[in-house]
């Protein structure tokens, strides 16, 4: 990714939510699908949900890279 790149985050148009590079059409970085009823349960505020769990993933994601540990296929995820 160059460092002008923008990420921007879009629903697309199959209801689902994704993390993209502003200035391109290719493959979403990150998408977020949450079914019919999870959207009912949300109140239809499932877009602001999805924009909290990338925020959040995004944060994790930058702490890990500054750890530098080396990623482990034998790992238990919870």
């Amino acid at each position: 990714m160059s460092s002008s790149s923008f990420l921007e985050i879009v629903e697309l148009e199959n209801g689902k939510v994704a993390l993209r590079r502003s200035n391109e059409e290719a493959e979403p970085l990150v998408v977020i699908e949450f079914s019919a009823d999870a959207q009912d349960f949300l109140q239809g505020h499932y877009i602001e949900v999805a924009k909290a769990m990338i925020s959040a993933g995004m944060q994790v994601a930058g702490q890990v890279m500054e750890e530098g540990e080396p990623y482990s296929e034998d790992r238990t995820v919870h």
